[in-house]
């Protein structure tokens, strides 16, 4: 499982955390309820029917695992006087994924986007626009810096690109040779850098991704990319040091183990076609 990543918003001066699990990004309730004025609690907030409905709804679309026997027991008895339900509860009885209650470091309540929009609504419709306002400028932010951390990593690899063709051409390529076979010596040593960090050549990748335009570089996670630009800056000065290219794939493949573990502290899902350095 992949490690959430944190981060905090401020909506109407409230600071509301956003934990992201992989692909899902949930909002503290928690936080949000200290913008709604008087005595609260998450669970008065649970036992409106029209709440129940909604949670129900949202599960059935996104959880295969709901448990809807259990889901019509609560429906039935929501809005009562004597109906009480905290959001562990409703997490065991009904096996739902869109809230969270947690201790720890990321203790709280916590509920998918879509949740949390419609609990700040429940806090007040300024709150919810606000706080959709927030969020979409978090997620913008995070998206920018993303791509332009790839532009820059997939530079430095076309840079390195230039050092690493220039040694193969000063010291693997013979003087006297034609094109088609200059562009063999070429392919063979970008497929070297390939197996020492995707574990397969770039034929082996197309054959597994015909659906996929580009290479396998293009899919490549920002991480791997700086991987890349570094061990084809190695392999050009094991080019120099006349190293065999066995002994040269084997270097290259413990480097790219060693400093993908270091800058990932995570495990990523993968891209298509994408895959760890051998091990």
């Amino acid at each position: 499982m992949s490690k959430p990543i944190k981060a905090t918003i401020v909506v109407c001066d409230t600071e509301v955390t956003v934990v992201s699990f992989g692909d899902e990004d949930f909002i503290s309730l928690t936080n949000m309820l200290k913008a709604k004025d008087g005595d609260f609690f998450i669970s008065d907030w649970l036992r409106n029917r029209n709440t129940v409905e909604f949670l129900g709804i949202w599960e059935t679309v996104h959880n295969p695992a709901f448990n809807y026997g259990e889901f019509a027991i609560i429906r039935s008895q929501a809005g009562l006087n004597s109906y009480k339900l905290s959001v562990s509860e409703w997490v065991e009885k009904t096996h739902a994924i869109g809230l969270r209650a947690s201790a720890g470091r990321y203790g709280g309540t916590y509920a998918h986007k879509d949740l949390a929009f419609e609990f700040g609504m429940w806090i007040s419709p300024e709150f919810k626009v606000y706080l959709i306002r927030e969020f979409q400028r978090l997620k913008t932010d995070e998206s920018r810096r993303l791509s332009l951390a790839w532009d820059l990593n997939r530079t430095l690899s076309k840079l390195n690109y230039r050092i690493h063709t220039d040694a193969v051409k000063e010291h693997l390529i013979p003087s006297v040779v034609t094109s088609a076979q200059a562009a063999l010596t070429y392919a063979n040593e970008a497929d070297l850098l390939n197996v020492a960090l995707f574990s397969k050549t770039a034929q082996q990748w197309r054959a597994a991704n015909p659906k996929l335009d580009g290479n396998m570089r293009d899919y490549a996670t920002i991480e791997q990319l700086l991987v890349l630009a570094n061990i084809e800056g190695m392999n050009a000065e094991f080019i120099r040091m006349s190293l065999p290219q066995g002994e040269r794939l084997k270097r290259l493949n413990e480097i790219a183990i060693r400093q993908m573990t270091t800058l990932t502290a995570t495990n990523r899902k993968a891209l298509p076609g994408e895959k760890k350095a051998l091990s």
